[in-house]
């Protein structure tokens, strides 16, 4: 049990350090990704394939891996980060629909409470002299979990969140949550691999309350960083909180995308980030930091 001293010394500390203290974690700190230290573990989302890449489905064929950039525009040079000159950059093809996602794989050693905080913002490529607000159609974040290989109930839960910016030219902005993936195909010939696209388009539902209009700067080469938590227990396989800026989202009725335990997957925390273009143009998830920390 951590004492009031021991409280007090660890808040003095969050405190004195900026990069930590624009951030509210639980206790344990599991990770703290400044990107102007490099790529922090985060990856390309490659889909499963055995053989042959082909055998790969084509929703994650797409994916190419995040890019450390200084968000770079032609008017004036560089944006750079929220608090150093780089960021993570999670860029989509140039075609209406494409998407593009980064991976983080971890694993736990304790069911509890887990918070993932990070600073983002996105924009399409700036290859008109207009602003662009709706050519982004999606960004977001999801969880890949699995419980432990002794858990007699255990399952693979995959939270779901998207703010879709737009759809067909409509400016929307609404947070959404998915409860249903696509259906596992078996790939190559062994029975040991399988996969699923569970960022298909068919399945987001509103979040109740989830209009939100973000902070979308004058021109197509400004940004403006927001902050978005969510909390999620991993004992309970529930989701908590939501708040991204000055709002906090009801998510008493969230729910995940769940399947049975996986025989590879035990213990699995994965995070990932994820981009949708809605036109012609490649669109840009921009992630300054991220803090995940722990309740254990």
């Amino acid at each position: 049990m951590r004492t009031e001293l021991a409280e007090a010394l660890r808040t003095a500390l969050l405190e004195a350090d900026p990069r930590l203290s624009r951030f509210d974690p639980l206790p344990r700190i599991i990770s703290h990704d400044d990107f102007s230290r490099g790529h922090c573990g985060w990856s390309q989302l490659v889909g499963n394939y055995e053989g042959d890449l082909d055998t790969m489905l084509p929703g994650y064929a797409q994916h190419s891996s995040p890019m450390l950039s200084t968000l770079a525009h032609w008017d004036a040079g560089s944006h750079g980060g929220y608090g150093s000159s780089y960021a993570l950059k999670v860029a989509t093809r140039p075609r209406p629909g494409a998407q593009n996602v980064a991976i983080k794989r971890l694993t736990f050693r304790k069911r509890g409470p887990i918070r993932f905080e990070m600073y983002f913002t996105f924009k399409p490529e700036a290859t008109e002299l207009t602003l662009g607000e709706t050519d982004v159609r999606s960004v977001g974040f999801l969880f890949d979990l699995q419980g432990g290989d002794r858990d007699g109930d255990a399952e693979r839960v995959m939270p779901h969140i998207r703010f879709l910016n737009a759809s067909d030219g409509d400016h929307v902005q609404k947070w959404q949550y998915k409860r249903q993936s696509t259906k596992f195909k078996p790939i190559g010939n062994s029975d040991k691999t399988l996969s699923h696209y569970h960022l298909a388009p068919d399945g987001w539902q509103d979040l109740p309350g989830g209009q939100q209009r973000l902070c979308y700067n004058e021109i197509a080469t400004k940004v403006n960083w927001s902050y978005l938590r969510f909390d999620f227990d991993l004992a309970a396989m529930k989701a908590l909180s939501l708040q991204c800026n000055d709002r906090v989202f009801d998510v008493s009725d969230f729910d995940s995308i769940r399947m049975p335990a996986m025989k590879n997957l035990w213990c699995m925390l994965n995070f990932c980030l994820f981009a949708e273009t809605d036109v012609a143009k490649r669109a840009f998830l921009y992630v300054d930091s991220v803090c995940i920390s722990g309740d254990f």
